[in-house]
């Protein structure tokens, strides 16, 4: 099973960009940008939840379990650091 963010759906629904939604959250592009084409390996809480708040949704609408393997990658955060890092 892998977990997939579908940013760019809620994007288009709201009829928002990504440079406006990272102006709004306080999370640069290039991080939201590995969100949304699915490379992110983890995501805070913290920044789950100001997307919810921007986006007005619910965690469950950004994030879906698709069958199939896991993508392999690294073990970075979507902020860059490694997972458990201060």
């Amino acid at each position: 099973m892998a977990i997939r963010v579908q940013l760019d759906r809620i994007l288009l629904e709201r009829r928002m960009s990504l440079t406006e939604l990272a102006d709004r959250v306080g999370v640069t592009l290039a991080n939201l940008s590995i969100l949304k084409t699915g490379k992110a390996r983890a995501i805070r809480f913290s920044t789950l939840d100001a997307l919810c708040r921007e986006l007005n949704c619910q965690p469950g609408d950004l994030l879906v379990q698709t069958p199939g393997p896991q993508d392999s990658g690294s073990d970075e955060d979507v902020d860059g650091t490694a997972p458990g890092a201060t």
